[in-house]
């Protein structure tokens, strides 16, 4: 009987020893430990750079997204070219080229060459939409010389801008560019390059230092995904050559202070992937990312049905060329992950099938009203 006692009192500090493990107890440091009950100070934390750089132990750059500016590129000189139709008429066959990159260069259009294309990145099920919309914007150019009326397609002028619009009223210039922003940037960086697919992958060994390619491949696929934001490396502090979605993120700024967010979450993410921290801290940013992103487009869709309101019935080329922005942004939702969506896809579809419509002439006071309201009703603003 006293054996027992002794081996039950052995067992006893034995496990008692066991439950005052000491370890790293700070479920943000990056040696976390489940089994330590007790800190001893051997927590290791993140060390975060002040801006988008990162480099491998012997500092050879791990940073590459060029592919992704090269696809800001095409869209940007995209864009240039349909805004050309306020002057003469359009080539729907040169709106395709660009569109596929045809030859690597647009056949001609595109004044550099690339081996990337912005079709191949849409969001697949939408591709005939945007096509239909180049289609669209084609037609209208044959009109420029026209004054735009309800539908009559043609041309309008504010101050010193001049915009083109369809017989509808939308200006599919707008449209096409804010779109695409949302069926390839948005949904590339969101939905692909932060899903599972491209983030369970390689993150033990650079792919191949002999060529250059000193990241890991998640390292690169973070990469990408930043590329396709579009701010300089040290965005906030530097707010000069902001391209897309950084430009209205800062534009944004002051109403849902994004531009840190957005910036320290990249730039989190993408140090506890280089660090070897826990993944849930880069899931933590990636979750992050995607709300913020999903509440600037919608921020910017209500500051332009606000625009729109107020130059409803005062300067119709304002009004539409607003309306036209705003309905993309709208657009622009749909291609969230619907994992952390806020609006549902209903919504988006009342708002632009219904409360907006296809014929921007026949908007009232009270659609845009509805649309805003609807905005700040989803998402608290």
């Amino acid at each position: 009987m006293k054996l027992l006692y002794i081996i039950c009192v052995i067992g006893s500090f034995q496990f008692l020893n066991s439950c005052r493990k000491k370890g790293c107890t700070d479920e943000n440091a990056l040696n976390y430990s489940t089994e330590a009950k007790k800190e001893d100070g051997s927590c290791v934390f993140l060390t975060l750079p002040t801006m988008y750089s990162f480099t491998d132990e012997t500092g050879n750059n791990t940073v590459s997204y060029s592919g992704q500016i090269e696809r800001l590129n095409q869209l940007e000189e995209l864009t240039t070219y349909l805004k050309s139709g306020t002057t003469s008429p359009l080539d729907l066959t040169a709106i395709t080229a660009m569109f596929n990159n045809t030859d690597g260069n647009g056949s001609g259009n595109f004044t550099f060459s690339s081996s990337k294309q912005l079709k191949d990145k849409c969001f697949a099920s939408d591709v005939s939409l945007f096509e239909s919309f180049f289609n669209e914007q084609t037609t209208a150019s044959g009109s420029y010389a026209e004054v735009a009326s309800s539908g009559q397609a043609g041309t309008l002028s504010t101050g010193s801008s001049t915009y083109l619009f369809g017989a509808n009223g939308m200006e599919y210039a707008q449209i096409i560019e804010k779109g695409l922003m949302g069926a390839i940037f948005m949904n590339q960086a969101l939905e692909v390059y932060f899903g599972s697919e491209k983030m369970n992958v390689n993150n033990s060994s650079a792919e191949d230092p002999s060529a250059g390619l000193y990241y890991t491949t998640m390292e690169h696929h973070w990469d990408e995904a930043f590329g396709y934001f579009g701010a300089p490396i040290d965005f906030p502090a530097t707010t000069d050559g902001l391209r897309f979605w950084s430009k209205y993120c800062h534009a944004q700024d002051a109403n849902i202070s994004c531009n840190s967010i957005m910036m320290n979450a990249f730039i989190k993410g993408r140090a506890a992937i280089t660090q070897g921290a826990d993944l849930a801290i880069r899931d933590e940013a990636i979750h992050t990312i995607r709300i913020i992103w999903e509440q600037l487009a919608a921020s910017q869709a209500k500051t332009y049905l606000e625009a729109a309101k107020s130059n409803f019935g005062i300067d119709n080329a304002k009004f539409l060329h607003e309306l036209s922005e705003a309905y993309a942004f709208i657009l622009c939702l749909k291609y969230v992950p619907l994992e952390t969506r806020i609006i549902t896809y209903g919504t988006i579809d009342e708002l632009l099938n219904t409360t907006i419509g296809s014929d921007f002439w026949s908007v009232s006071l009270l659609d845009l009203n509805t649309a805003i309201n609807t905005l700040n009703t989803t998402y608290s603003f």
